[in-house]
């Protein structure tokens, strides 16, 4: 698959909080190739700054009013935002989901947004269920009309939600990871790393497996853990990245050489995983 980038000044603000990762061109067979190679199309500037979650917990009092995206408001407690990003369902669009509740509005100020990444929203629709309201985009390269699959791209249209769910959400920053550094409320909350991360490899055809991955969510880290994936030569085909409030899940197709991972590389590829998940607590002078 074809890898687009967007321009360097299109990211600013929050965004200006990720590493600039070097790219290299990949072939178009494989959604990320193993060695983390990008089509050099265009180039995202992303500088990050680690989430470090404060030693004293702060539990802040959410506003009991929450001024939706259209102007409107809800006087309820506060629901966990999510933002799902979905290669699988759609061979033509990148698929996002939006939910916080029932608050939000249209979204237009986030497609503008969007559109200022080089990118078409050419589809949007609603859908309520028991868990609120459901606001999906369906997202394409402006220039080529091709899905988003770039991984410094995709986080940077993570971001660029979460970022307009904080300013029009004041009281959802309580529950979100970046909440911590540019939200108008901490998190209530702090998630220890070891309890939180679960990473799992099951094998799903003889073609490929499926990873799963579940950690505390911080910025950047779909680009981070795709290049942990292709730094050993693992091809990423697909995948699903989700954020939960404080929580990041993650699911991956992957293959090494157009076959499934045997399970030597599966245990390899979960430890290389789990030692950059848990990295932050670690203990160097225990090793």
């Amino acid at each position: 698959m074809a890898v687009a980038m967007a321009s360097c000044g299109s990211i600013s603000g929050v965004y200006a909080n990720l590493n600039a990762i070097e790219k290299i061109p990949i072939s178009s067979s494989v959604l990320f190739r193993g060695s983390f190679g990008l089509d050099p199309v265009q180039r995202i500037c992303l500088v990050s700054k680690r989430l470090a979650f404060s030693e004293s917990t702060i539990i802040p009092k959410a506003s009991s009013t929450a001024a939706v995206e259209d102007g409107s408001s809800q006087d309820t407690a506060v629901p966990t935002p999510k933002v799902i990003i979905d290669l699988d369902s759609d061979p033509e669009a990148t698929v996002v989901e939006v939910t916080f509740g029932d608050r939000l509005g249209a979204l237009l100020d986030t497609m503008t947004a969007l559109k200022n990444l080089g990118l078409n929203v050419v589809k949007a629709n609603v859908y309520l269920d028991s868990s609120g309201k459901h606001n999906k985009l369906c997202i394409t390269h402006a220039s080529t009309g091709r899905k988003v699959e770039d991984p410094e791209l995709l986080e940077a249209i993570r971001l660029t939600i979460i970022n307009n769910l904080m300013e029009f959400h004041p009281e959802s920053s309580s529950q979100l990871a970046m909440g911590e550094a540019f939200g108008a409320f901490q998190p209530s909350q702090k998630l220890d790393v070891d309890i939180a991360t679960h990473i799992h490899v099951y094998d799903d055809g003889p073609e490929r497996s499926l990873l799963c991955v579940e950690a505390a969510d911080r910025p950047g880290l779909i680009v981070d853990l795709v290049k942990i994936i292709t730094e050993i030569n693992i091809d990423v085909i697909s995948g699903e990245f989700d954020t939960e409030g404080l929580l990041a899940k993650a699911k991956f197709h992957v293959s090494y050489k157009n076959k499934a991972l045997i399970k030597p590389l599966q245990q390899v590829l979960a430890n290389s995983l789990r030692y950059y998940l848990r990295r932050p607590t670690t203990n160097e002078s225990s090793f």
